[in-house]
C-alpha cells in the first residue's frame, strides 16, 4: 500500500529540544525549568471576568480585527505607557497569540527569496517562520556573554534582499533588553531602506532593575515601518489562552489583516470582552516587574549556593548560566545528564542558534512558585 508524501516546507525542523526536555522531565520527574511559562495561578478576577462574559452570551464571532473595546483599552495603554497616537480601528489587531503576530507579519510581507535579519540566540519560531515563507533568515549572533547587539555586524549583513529585521525585547533566551542606544542604531541603519522592522515584546512588562521598555511604540519614526507584537498571556499569566495582538500603522495593518482573515480570522470572543475591562486595571500590569524581578532576584540567591555561575537578566522569565565548574561537556548532554541524574529540567542555549553554536549556557526559567525554585536548587547545591 503506498502512502502519499507531501514536499516538506520546513525539511530541517524535526523534535524540537523543548519537546525532548519536557518529556524527559516527565519521565524522570523533575523539576522542569526549561518550561517558558509560570506554574503559579492566575488572576481571579481574570477568570471571572472570562465566566462573566460567557453567561452574558459574549459566544459568537466578535469583528474579524477584534473586539473594539479591547482595542480601544489596548490604544490607551499604550498612550499612557509610551505616548503613542495608536488608532484602535486601523492600526491595532487581535491575535490568537504573540507568535501568531509574529507568524502573521512575516506572511504579510515576504516574497520567495528576500532575506530577514535574526539575531541568535533567538525565539526558535522566527527561522521557520520566515523559511515556510520562502524567505532566507540571514543570522546575526548577540555577543556573548552579555548578548548585546553588534550592530557594525547588522550593517555588514544587510544586503538588496533584506526585507526586515526581527528585534526581541526583553530578550528569550538570555534577558537582554534593548537601550535607548540601540534605538539610535537602528534608526540610523534603516532610515532611507525599504527595509520593515518587526518587534517582539511580549515580556513587556518584564523588566526589572528600573530599565525603561524601548518599545518601537515610543518612536514614530521607526513605527511607520514596524509591527509590534505583544502577548496576553505573558503578561497575565495565561499562556494557554493564546491571545496577544499587532500594532502596526494603517497601511501595514491592512495587509496583515488579508492574512489574518483567512488564517484564524478572529479570537475567542468572551476573552477578549473580559480582557477590555481588565486592562483598565493598571495596577494589575505595573506591578509584574517588581514581582517578577522579586522571583529572579530569589533564584539568584538560591543558586549562590551550587557550582552555577549565572549571566545578568533584565527582563523576561528566563535567566542563563554556565556550568565551567561542574563539567566541559556540550550543553545539550550537559542538560540531558542534569535531568537524568539532578532532576532538574532546564534549555541549552545552543538550541536557540540555527546552527547550535555552544557557549555551554543553559536557560533556566525563574517565573515558578517559591516552592519550585528552592525544590531545584535543593537538587542542584551537591550536583
Amino acid at each position: 500500500m503506498s502512502t502519499i508524501q507531501p514536499t516538506s516546507k520546513l525539511p530541517k525542523v524535526g523534535t524540537t529540544i523543548f519537546t525532548v526536555m519536557s518529556a524527559l522531565a516527565n519521565e524522570h520527574k523533575a523539576v522542569n525549568l526549561g518550561q517558558g511559562f509560570p506554574d503559579y495561578p492566575m488572576s481571579e478576577e481574570l477568570i471571572a471576568l472570562v465566566s462573566e462574559a460567557m453567561k452574558n452570551n459574549y459566544n459568537q464571532y466578535p469583528p474579524m480585527p477584534g473586539w473594539m473595546p479591547l482595542r480601544e483599552s489596548i490604544a490607551e495603554k499604550a498612550a499612557f505607557l509610551y505616548e503613542s497616537n495608536i488608532n484602535p480601528d486601523t492600526d491595532i489587531t487581535i491575535t490568537p497569540g504573540g507568535t501568531y503576530a509574529i507568524y502573521s507579519a512575516l506572511t504579510t510581507i515576504l516574497q520567495p527569496g528576500d532575506e530577514v535579519i535574526v539575531f541568535e540566540p533567538g525565539y526558535d519560531s522566527y527561522i521557520p517562520n520566515i523559511e515556510i515563507n520562502g524567505a532566507k533568515a540571514v543570522t546575526v549572533s548577540l555577543v556573548y556573554p552579555d548578548y548585546h547587539i553588534d550592530w557594525i555586524a547588522v550593517k555588514n549583513a544587510i544586503t538588496p534582499k533584506t526585507k526586515a529585521i526581527i528585534i526581541n525585547s526583553p530578550h528569550n533566551p538570555t534577558g537582554s533588553v534593548i537601550s535607548e542606544n540601540d534605538i539610535n542604531e537602528l534608526r540610523k541603519l534603516v532610515d532611507g531602506t525599504n527595509i520593515f522592522i518587526i518587534s517582539d515584546e511580549v515580556y513587556e512588562h518584564l523588566i526589572f532593575d528600573n530599565i525603561p521598555h524601548q518599545s518601537l511604540l515610543r518612536y514614530p519614526d521607526l513605527m511607520e515601518r514596524s509591527f509590534v507584537c505583544f502577548s496576553f498571556g505573558k503578561t497575565y499569566n495565561c499562556t494557554g489562552w493564546k491571545m496577544g495582538y499587532c500594532i502596526a500603522p494603517p497601511q501595514l495593518t491592512k495587509e496583515f489583516r488579508k492574512v489574518h482573515q483567512f488564517n484564524a480570522f478572529t479570537c475567542h470572543t468572551p476573552t477578549q470582552v473580559a480582557l477590555a475591562k481588565f486592562l483598565k486595571n493598571k495596577e494589575a500590569y505595573l506591578s509584574l516587574s517588581s514581582i517578577m524581578q522579586g522571583k529572579r532576584d530569589y533564584f539568584i540567591k538560591l543558586m549562590q549556593q551550587t557550582r552555577f555561575s549565572l549571566q545578568s537578566s533584565s527582563g523576561s522569565y528566563f535567566i542563563c548560566g554556565t556550568y565551567e565548574k561542574i563539567s566541559d561537556e556540550g550543553d545539550k548532554d550537559f542538560a540531558i545528564r542534569l535531568t537524568k541524574e539532578a532532576g532538574v529540567a532546564t534549555i541549552p542555549v545552543s538550541a536557540f542558534y540555527q546552527h547550535g553554536k555552544d557557549d555551554k549556557v543553559l536557560r533556566f526559567c525563574f517565573s515558578k512558585k517559591k516552592e519550585t525554585l528552592e525544590a531545584a536548587v535543593e537538587k542542584l547545591v551537591n550536583y
